[in-house]
């Protein structure tokens, strides 16, 4: 705010010395103008007795070649003139000689008129700046502030301006978002506290079983065969049991944590290509990968647009991150009812063994060190395009990493 100040005070004050300068320059030309005609009427005159010149002569003679000499004639005290004079003695009678040393009587007003026109205005605009621009800024200023905090409620204040209005709508739905986000994961965490308090004491019935009877195997309690039968079925029976409920922890755990939701549809696969050729084509330009695509026939196919161009993304950036950097080919493939799509880069370290764990959530390979990542690109990829009827898998071919996207036509 102060910086605003300061920097509105000096435009200001340029303005008002730029004011003082012009005129002082203005004045200082009309003096050098007022001397000259002096000199001027000097010079006329000397010029018209040299030459001798009748009333006559003297009434027409052309002034052109003095600046500031409008008329020269014989002077009449009662005559009325408009224009500044000086009388000079010529030829032993009296003439006046009118003279304009400011042409323009009119201009240091307009001259001045003008700057300060624009002094007002220049102010307009800055008051207009400050009110309508930087005091709106500087409420909102603090609001990404506040949602880096995690403070999720503060309200956001519609601007009437509406200069922040598209900003402010934004930020509104990232604050939601971002709220929304929290509450479902406190809801998860809620759920999954409860679901492991629930097993821990379903897992505790069995757990003792087994202590008991080991406990009475050890210490030979049973003294028929048949009874250290039934205890050693006992055992299985509640081992059995825990294994069911690990299975359950093993499921919860495989949820859709990232709540990827899918808006089926249709869109043209031309739309899908374009867009993510139109994006790494610039990209991979820069880092010096060349970048094939091939000829895809355009047809209508079933998913959420949205969801499968994040689809294609994260299948390049996978392919930049973990290729050699030389080149990425994108190619199609018909396929009964489906159309697939390649991405294939080169350079694959990747064993043959490793690509049934590709799409597992936070696995990843060999080829993943020094390489930031979480092991969430291909797994997300694998959930959307299962919850969109399609299908992706991974393979290597000739020292290169493909992955194909399995699109159903509509």
């Amino acid at each position: 705010m102060n910086r605003y100040k300061g920097f509105v005070c000096f435009i200001l004050v340029t303005e008002v010395v730029l004011l003082f300068f012009c005129n002082g320059l203005y004045l200082l030309r009309n003096n050098s103008a007022g001397r000259l005609y002096r000199v001027e009427a000097k010079r006329a005159a000397r010029d018209i007795e040299e030459q001798d010149l009748t009333q006559e002569e003297i009434a027409a003679m052309d002034l052109s070649e003095y600046e500031t000499l409008v008329r020269i004639s014989r002077f009449d005290a009662g005559e009325v003139c408009n224009n500044d004079y000086v009388v000079e003695e010529i030829g032993g009678k009296l003439y006046r000689i009118e003279y304009c040393a400011n042409q323009s009587g009119d201009t240091i007003f307009l001259m001045n008129s003008a700057l300060l026109g624009m002094m007002i205005v220049t102010g307009i605009v800055l008051f207009y700046i400050e009110q309508k621009i930087l005091k709106p800024f500087r409420v909102i200023s603090n609001l990404s502030y506040e949602l880096a905090k995690g403070n999720l409620s503060i309200p956001v204040k519609e601007e009437k301006s509406k200069l922040f209005g598209r900003f402010l709508w934004g930020m509104d739905m990232l604050r939601e978002k971002l709220e929304e986000n929290r509450e479902r994961e406190l809801e998860f965490q809620k759920d999954r506290k409860t679901l492991i308090l629930s097993l821990s004491h379903d897992i505790k019935t069995p757990l003792s079983s087994i202590a008991l009877y080991a406990k009475a195997l050890e210490e030979d309690l049973y003294d028929t065969q048949d009874k250290r039968e039934q205890a050693l079925q006992g055992i299985r029976r509640n081992a059995k049991e825990i294994k069911k409920f690990v299975n359950e922890i093993a499921a919860a755990s495989r949820e859709d944590f990232l709540n990827l939701e899918v808006k089926q549809g249709e869109c043209y696969l031309s739309e899908i290509i374009k867009e993510t050729e139109t994006y790494y084509r610039d990209k991979l330009s820069i880092i010096h990968t060349e970048f094939k695509v091939g000829h895809f026939p355009d047809c209508l196919i079933k998913g959420d647009k949205v969801r499968l161009i994040q689809v294609m993304q994260n299948i390049m950036e996978n392919a930049v991150k973990y290729g050699d950097g030389k080149s990425i080919q994108m190619y199609g493939e018909e396929e009964e009812d489906c159309k697939l799509v390649h991405i294939e880069n080169s350079g694959s370290s990747l064993k043959e063994e490793e690509l049934p764990n590709l799409f597992d959530s936070f696995y990843r390979g060999s080829n993943s060190h020094g390489v930031k990542g979480n092991g969430l690109g291909l797994y997300i990829c694998k959930t959307l395009m299962q919850k969109m009827d399609g299908e992706v898998f991974a393979q290597t071919r000739d020292e290169n990493f493909r992955v194909t996207v399995v699109l159903r036509k509509a």
